[in-house]
């Protein structure tokens, strides 16, 4: 990822600074910088003014009343690596505003490419962009990934006529994938079977905050979040004091692995597994890659949806 540079390269662009004047448009077929777009000046408030760049950042790259050139390197006469760069800041901006303000820059975003690609149906603008938008916004491995702020994207996808069938199917699952469990709603319940052999639900949990962790003792990954939560002071106390309950749950076939470690996990966790599979099989979570974590509140209303770890404990 290329975002290390994101928080200074937005927060110039969110500046009260005076704007530049209008530089010469290059020639069509020569390359250019990408063309950010300039906050107007009477908006002072900060957040206002991330909300209205969130919003309005594609806009100068994608006017349709000029054709830059584009090749291997080059997409609309902007390096493509510079492209990325901008993809990689534009979603850790989107993670510094309100989930629906994110949401409308990311129809907006979608909007435009696909005005684009209809005016230059020769450009490939719109497949270029939407692989850098799953890239960042769903890839699991994505430090910014958002399934909430790639929906709107990935529905474009699945409605639009310029994408070709086999695709728009292909968007159209992942489009509800990302439906599911979404924040703000309800989490689905299930069966699991703890550490004691005793049937428990994800509703019977009773605590201000359940973290529910689909996870496996033998992924790396897991072992690193687990060292990680142990070793926080915060989240101990958030735990001992029965505020926050923690519900490591198994969703693998490897019954017997999991009874054989399921020792390593802290004794004040709940610890258990799915024994019907159904969790997998009826697609009640979108389990992508592991560890995957949830943040509920005291009702079981997702708060947090396949977080990162920062995301969790900002939000704790």
């Amino acid at each position: 990822m290329k975002a290390a540079i994101s928080v200074l390269v937005f927060a110039l662009a969110l500046s009260c600074g005076p704007r530049r004047a209008a530089t010469p448009e290059p020639a069509p077929e020569l390359e250019r910088p990408f063309p950010l777009a300039q906050v107007p000046s009477m908006i002072e408030d900060v957040g206002e003014r991330a909300a209205w760049l969130s919003s309005h950042y594609w806009d100068n790259f994608t006017q349709t009343d000029s054709l830059y050139f584009s090749d291997s390197l080059r997409l609309n006469g902007v390096k493509k690596e510079t492209v990325e760069e901008q993809m990689g800041i534009f979603a850790t901006l989107l993670g510094r505003i309100t989930r629906e303000e994110g949401s409308l820059a990311m129809e907006s975003l979608f909007s435009r490419l696909e005005a684009f690609q209809m005016a230059f149906p020769q450009s490939e603008m719109l497949p270029y962009m939407s692989s850098l938008a799953e890239h960042y916004f769903y890839d699991p491995n994505s430090p910014v990934r958002s399934e909430e702020l790639f929906l709107p994207f990935v529905s474009g996808l699945a409605s639009s006529e310029l994408v070709d069938p086999a695709q728009r199917e292909a968007a159209s699952k992942k489009a509800g994938l990302c439906a599911l469990n979404r924040p703000g709603t309800k989490a689905a319940d299930f069966t699991f079977i703890d550490t004691k052999g005793a049937r428990c639900t994800l509703y019977g949990i009773k605590a201000e905050k359940t973290l529910l962790i689909f996870g496996n003792p033998d992924c790396t990954a897991c072992k690193d979040l687990l060292a990680g939560m142990k070793e926080n002071d915060y989240l101990s106390r958030l735990i001992s004091s029965g505020t926050l309950k923690v519900a490591d749950i198994y969703i693998d076939e490897d019954i017997a692995q999991w009874k054989e470690k399921s020792a390593l996990y802290p004794a004040e966790w709940i610890n258990g597994y799915d024994p019907t599979g159904r969790i997998r099989a009826d697609l009640l979570y979108s389990v992508r890659a592991i560890p995957s974590m949830y943040l509920l509140d005291k009702d079981k209303t997702v708060l947090l949806k396949d977080a990162a770890p920062d995301q969790v404990l900002r939000a704790l």
